[in-house]
């Protein structure tokens, strides 16, 4: 089961982004420009069907390398003057078309989010949005988030995400109790009860003492009765508030992805490389996120889809270079000097943007290669 909802996972990582094509394609297509060609991973290319339509006839093809997809318009340079063409099409339907793609990233968060709550939220973050009156809470779990290295907890071999059930059979699942219930029996052997894998299990372990734990309060490495950071995973349901919680946490989760950009570029920027790639992560973070998550159940996987394709939108409406916001911005600047944006101009703008966009995915690829191995 856990690796079927990883798969699922991440073939609907790569729907998001045909997703977000597809709504360039269509767009195009109502505007009058041509699309030479829809896309489906990226080349070499595997195969091509030539399909024939009144607006158009384009190629459909399937391409080896499965991280996404693309769409080829015809004339794609805002210089571009010949009929049919991208660069021929008015302002107003070249914003539609460069903004297409996020609006569908959007429309998919929004889906998502919407699905989500009516099958049970997962809860992430404190004071995450939902309406109280229509909030009924479906389970609640305790997970391990940090297991301490040489503490009782690691001894007796328990791992992050193994969910912590009863203590000397005293359930707990949240993490206010938790500590209170260590702290009864401090220095004692008890009978532990935790859920590996999805395999219910049971262990001896001897927690520390009190006066241990109370000593390393005020040191850089303080310590708890078993070793561990507890984590709640709380899951709860809405019915008719499911469209008003989607839209609540659109907003709430564009304001951190926002907060968390402007702090990971002024730490860049102040030298600390450390602390801004903390905040950032790759295809491969996002694969351990998802192959973690997939012990939670499917409401988990759905739920970061959804930020995925919500955090595209975001970073597609952003004025990056190479990216559709960043198009956008340097189409509307030139427009707004009334300057002629030369295919040249044009190719080396968006082309230093991409290239800097490569080195920065190879940055973060090894920094995801360090925290995860």
């Amino acid at each position: 089961m856990t690796i079927l909802l990883l798969i699922v996972g991440l073939i609907l990582f790569v729907a998001l982004v045909v997703v977000h094509e597809f709504g360039h394609f269509v767009t195009a297509r109502r505007g009058g420009v041509e699309v030479e060609e829809f896309g489906i991973g990226f080349p070499p290319r595997a195969w091509k069907k030539r399909v024939k339509s009144k607006k158009g006839d384009y190629d459909f093809t399937l391409n080896w390398l499965p991280l996404g997809g693309f769409v080829k318009l015809k004339g794609e340079h805002d210089a571009d003057t010949e009929p049919g063409s991208f660069g021929a099409a008015k302002l107003g339907t070249k914003v539609k078309i460069m903004l297409a793609g996020v609006g569908m990233n959007l429309a998919t968060a929004f889906v998502l989010l919407t699905l989500v709550a009516l099958a049970g939220m997962p809860k992430l973050i404190d004071n995450q949005f939902t309406v109280v009156s229509d909030t009924k809470v479906l389970s609640q779990k305790l997970l391990i988030g940090f297991v301490e290295p040489d503490s009782p907890a690691s001894k007796i071999g328990l791992q992050t995400q193994d969910e912590l059930t009863h203590v000397n059979n005293v359930q707990v699942n949240n993490a206010q109790t938790f500590p209170e219930v260590t702290k009864k029996y401090a220095g004692q052997t008890v009978q532990l009860q935790y859920v590996h894998e999805g395999q219910a299990k049971s262990a001896q372990v001897q927690l520390r003492n009190t006066k241990e734990v109370e000593d390393s309060k005020n040191t850089n490495d303080p310590k708890g009765y078993l070793g561990i950071s507890p984590a709640e995973y709380t899951l709860q349901r809405s019915t008719w508030s499911a469209p008003i919680v989607a839209g609540g946490l659109i907003k709430q989760f564009t304001q951190l992805t926002l907060s968390g950009l402007g702090n990971a570029v002024a730490n860049l920027f102040r030298g600390e490389t450390a602390k801004a790639s903390e905040q950032v992560s790759g295809p491969l973070g996002i694969f351990f996120i998802l192959k973690q998550g997939s012990t939670m159940g499917y409401q988990f996987i759905l739920l970061i889809i959804a930020i995925i394709s919500l955090t595209l939108a975001i970073m597609n409406v952003l004025p990056i270079p190479a990216l559709d916001g960043g198009r956008l911005f340097v189409t509307l600047v030139y427009r707004g000097f009334r300057i002629p944006l030369k295919e040249k101009t044009e190719d080396m703008i968006h082309g230093t943007g991409f290239a800097a966009l490569m080195i920065l995915f190879v940055l973060i690829t090894v920094v995801d290669v360090k925290r995860f191995f």
